[in-house]
């Protein structure tokens, strides 16, 4: 078990290769939502690892298993996450600074309400492995609620986002680091309660946060 959410269940693909200098372990490893066996939709490709021998080991993966692990995660939810009224209240995120930035909001609301957004992945993250790097897009969705004194929410709008974004590996102080690196990033009106608005600004003012606050954050930890 990888954890509460993903399995991993592997064997060998082959029978065992051994050479005078080394040992060759083909493995197939499938990763699957925790306690929910399912056929991955994808199919395993064939591949070599360089013909080295300065190291004791070498273990290389090919994309077929990271693309695997995001359909296990996606399955299992873990792709969706519900920003609560707490965190929103704690940033300063309410109506009226969504009414500041689109008008329609602002004509709905009068008054500032605090908000809860819901993020969700609608497709399977599609994973790239590029050399040193890997490529992750996203398609997802946004919705933002405006959170009211009877505790009920009301919707107001959901946004479709498409992301691009890229993972650079390195090897720092005997571990293995990634840093992660926004390459686009757009949104779509998807619904709304509030009328029909241009999206361009937020999608600015979104973007902005994430290239320097969110990102950097991650790339910290």
């Amino acid at each position: 078990q990888i954890d509460d959410l993903a399995e991993v269940d592997y064997s060998l693909s082959s029978l065992p290769t051994v050479f005078q200098p080394f040992i060759d372990l083909d493995l197939k490893g499938v990763v699957f939502p925790a306690g929910n066996y399912t056929d991955s939709p994808y199919m395993a490709a064939s591949f070599a690892i360089p013909d080295q021998s300065d190291s004791m080991l070498y273990l290389a993966f090919s994309e077929y298993f990271f693309q695997i692990s995001s359909f296990a995660y996606y399955t299992a939810g873990a792709l969706n996450k519900t920003i609560a009224e707490e965190t929103c209240s704690y940033f300063n995120i309410n109506t009226e600074i969504f009414g500041s930035i689109i008008p329609e909001v602002a004509k709905y609301s009068v008054t500032p309400y605090p908000v809860m957004l819901k993020l969700m992945s609608t497709e399977i993250p599609i994973i790239r492995l590029q050399q040193d790097s890997f490529t992750v897009k996203i398609q997802g969705s946004m919705e933002v609620l405006a959170v009211l004194p009877d505790s009920t929410t009301q919707s107001l709008f959901t946004l479709n986002i498409a992301a691009n974004t890229s993972i650079s590996l390195n090897i720092f102080d005997q571990k293995l680091m990634g840093s992660l690196c926004l390459n686009r990033i757009q949104f779509s009106l998807a619904h709304s309660s509030v009328g029909s608005f241009e999206v361009l600004l937020l999608e600015n003012i979104l973007s902005y946060i994430l290239q320097t606050e969110v990102i950097p954050a991650a790339n910290g930890k």
